[in-house]
C-alpha cells in the first residue's frame, strides 16, 4: 500500500509566508500525491489570519480533508517551537481509506458521536477540541460506551486564556468552541501510542473504602496511612519530586489481578485529610478497584517515552501526529526537542512528524481513549493489522 506523509515546519512571522512555504514543501514532498488528510497547527501569532487560511490550505494542497487548532507552542520532523510564531503542517496520503471530517458543539447537552460503520472495528479517529467549551472526557466516555476498543487520538487547543481565545477549524472556516474531528477507516489507521510519563512506585492497592469521593481505606488499611509508608520507601529525591506532583494509577480493566505500568491510568493526587486519614484522587474511584502510586519527573517521562516508542517501532509507520503537554518542553526536560528527539530516534531520523502542545492531550489507554495531562500522546499512521 502507498501510505505516503509529509510535514513541514516554520517560523515564519508572516502567515502568508509561512503558508506558502510549508504548502510548498508539502506539495514537493508527497510529489503528486492526493492529501486525504492535512492537519495544521499554529500559533496564536497567526491567529489574525485564520479567517482565511483554510480556504488557502486547501486551494494551495487539495486536501479532501483538513482540521487543525491553535497551540502555545507547535512542532514538527525533528523541532519542537516553544517560543514565537510557528506553523506545523502536516499531510497523509491514504490509498482506499475513507476520510471523514464532523463537527461537535457543546450547549449544555452532549452531542451524540458520529454514526460508524462496522461499530467502529475499522476506524480510528482524530480529535481535536476547545478546552473552555467542550467536555472532553465526558465525550469519550460516550464514545467509549457506543464503540468499545475504537481508537481515538488527539489533543485540547492551547494559548487562550478562556472562552473564545483557542480556535479551532476545517476545511468549512474556523470556531471559536466545540470540538473537529476525522474519522478514517479503510487500509490505514491511526494508532494510539501514549506515554504517560510516570512509573510506579510502591505495589497495588485495592480499594475498600470509599465516602463522598475520597479513599478511606486501601487494602483495609488507611489510605494515608498507606501513602505515607509508600513515601517512605523512596530515595530522598525520588520523594521531593513525587511531593512536587503526586499521582495515582487507576487500573482500567476490573478484571486483572496482575498489572504493568499500562494497566493504569495516571490522575492526579489531589489532597489528604489527616483527621479521616482520607486521600483525594482527581478521578471518580469506586470500591474494588486497584490503584498504585507514581512518580512523575523528567528521568520518569523520558525512560517511559522511549518505552513506548520503542514497543511502537517495526509498524511501518509511514508518519505521525503528536500532543504533547504544555507543561513538558524545555519547562519539564530543561532543553529543547525532548520528546521529538525521542520520536526520532525510534521511529526513523525522517519520519513525517506534526502536531502541538495542548491543554489536554487524548490517546488510548487499555480498550478506553481518556483526556491526560503531562502525556505525550501519537498517532501513527500505519497500515491496518499490521503489528
Amino acid at each position: 500500500m502507498d501510505l505516503a506523509c509529509a510535514a513541514a515546519l516554520t517560523n515564519e512571522a508572516d502567515p502568508d509566508r509561512a503558508l506558502d512555504e510549508a504548502t510548498a514543501s508539502i506539495s514537493a514532498q508527497l510529489d503528486g500525491r492526493s492529501v486525504d488528510l492535512l492537519v495544521c497547527f499554529l500559533t496564536h501569532h497567526h491567529a489574525g489570519a485564520l479567517e482565511r487560511i483554510p480556504e488557502r490550505l486547501v486551494a494551495a494542497t487539495g486536501a479532501r480533508t483538513l482540521l487543525g487548532c491553535t497551540g502555545e507552542s507547535v512542532l514538527g520532523d525533528d523541532r519542537e517551537l516553544e517560543q514565537g510564531p510557528a506553523l506545523s503542517l502536516f499531510a497523509a496520503h491514504l490509498p482506499k481509506t475513507e476520510v471523514t471530517a464532523f463537527r461537535a458543539a457543546f450547549d449544555g447537552e452532549l452531542p451524540p458521536p458520529p454514526d460508524i460503520a462496522d461499530d467502529g472495528r475499522d476506524t480510528s479517529m482524530l480529535l481535536l477540541a476547545d478546552p473552555f467549551s467542550f467536555p472532553a472526557q465526558e465525550y469519550l466516555d460516550v464514545l467509549g460506551e457506543r464503540y468499545p476498543g475504537l481508537p481515538v487520538v488527539g489533543g485540547m487547543a492551547s494559548g487562550g486564556m478562556g472562552p473564545g481565545q483557542n480556535i479551532v477549524f476545517d476545511a468549512n472556516g474556523v470556531t471559536d468552541g466545540g470540538a473537529i474531528g476525522a474519522l478514517v477507516r479503510g487500509a490505514a489507521e491511526l494508532r494510539p501510542a501514549v506515554s504517560q510519563g510516570c512509573r510506579p512506585v510502591g505495589k497495588p492497592w485495592v480499594v475498600t473504602g470509599i465516602e463522598d469521593g475520597h479513599v478511606l481505606t486501601l487494602g483495609g488499611r488507611p489510605a494515608l496511612e498507606v501513602l505515607m509508608e509508600t513515601m517512605a520507601t523512596m530515595e530522598s529525591d525520588e520523594r521531593e519530586a513525587f511531593q512536587r506532583g503526586p499521582f495515582v494509577g487507576v487500573a482500567v480493566d476490573a478484571n486483572k489481578s496482575e498489572f504493568d505500568r499500562d494497566d493504569f491510568l495516571a490522575r492526579g493526587l489531589l489532597g489528604a485529610d489527616p483527621t479521616s486519614r482520607a486521600i483525594a484522587v482527581g478521578d471518580n474511584l469506586r470500591k474494588g478497584q486497584t490503584i498504585q502510586f507514581l512518580l512523575r519527573d523528567a528521568e520518569s517521562a523520558g525512560e517511559d517515552i522511549e518505552r513506548v516508542l520503542t514497543r511502537a517501532s517495526g509498524q511501518g509507520c509511514a508518519g505521525a501526529l503528536m500532543f504533547t503537554c504544555n507543561g513538558r518542553g524545555e519547562r519539564m526536560f530543561g532543553s529543547p526537542h525532548h520528546d521529538v528527539s525521542h520520536v526520532q530516534r525510534a521511529l526513523g531520523p525522517n519520519l513525517p512528524l506534526g502536531g502541538f502542545f495542548a491543554m489536554g492531550e487524548i490517546g488510548q489507554v487499555g480498550p478506553r481513549a481518556f483526556l491526560h495531562g503531562f502525556t505525550a500522546s501519537l498517532g501513527l499512521f500505519v497500515p491496518r493489522g499490521r503489528s
